[in-house]
């Protein structure tokens, strides 16, 4: 049984409106994004895995990432987590950041996908998946835009349309979260309502 085609990043760190719209390709499927799904470990972590005395996992979260979040659904883009792992620290930032699509303890990634699209469909070219590992591969070379982090198995960058300048827990999301609100006309607008004016 053979895997997926291998090919090259489409574009990697697109800092600027610019540079994104040098890329058409990118642009096309950045622009349908309606669904964003994220990995845990790796992606919004840096893949440490810290233990408590009663061994409880710890993980730690990035505000940057956080706030991409929050932006990235005001602008219509809904964000779900897929993970084979479960964690009360998980489930509280997810609250935090009104994350209501949430799958834990799951390897077969793009069933659990299959199941939280049986309530709200939403076709797979409008769907974008970041991850970091092998088990992430089974979203993502099914969606229409595959997004991985800097530090990723090289199996996974192989067959990834985009990759962050940023590793994994150090502000990736909000570079992919940057990315798709460019492409979809919102980046210059949010940011207005922030930055002071003349």
């Amino acid at each position: 049984m053979t895997g997926p085609p291998i090919h090259e990043p489409l574009l990697q760190n697109p800092m600027s409106d610019a540079t994104l719209f040098e890329d058409p390709t990118l642009l096309k499927k950045a622009r349908a994004i309606r669904l964003l799904v994220l990995d845990v470990d790796g992606v919004l972590t840096d893949g440490r895995l810290y233990y408590g005395a009663q061994g409880e996992a710890l993980k730690v979260f990035n505000t940057l990432d956080g706030h991409g979040i929050k932006m990235l659904q005001r602008a219509g883009v809904k964000v779900a987590i897929i993970t084979g792992r479960r964690g009360e620290a998980l489930l509280a930032r997810a609250r935090d950041l009104g994350i209501d699509w949430i799958q834990q303890g799951r390897e077969d990634k793009f069933v659990a996908l299959q199941e939280m699209l049986a309530a709200e469909p939403i076709p797979l070219d409008e769907i974008a998946c970041m991850g970091d590992d092998w088990p992430d591969l089974a979203v993502m070379t099914r969606v229409g835009l595959s997004l991985t982090v800097a530090n990723a198995h090289p199996e996974v960058k192989a067959r990834a349309h985009w990759l962050s300048q940023n590793r994994g827990g150090e502000g990736a999301v909000r570079e992919a979260c940057d990315l798709l609100l460019r492409a979809q006309n919102h980046f210059q607008q949010i940011l207005g309502e922030y930055a002071a004016r003349d």
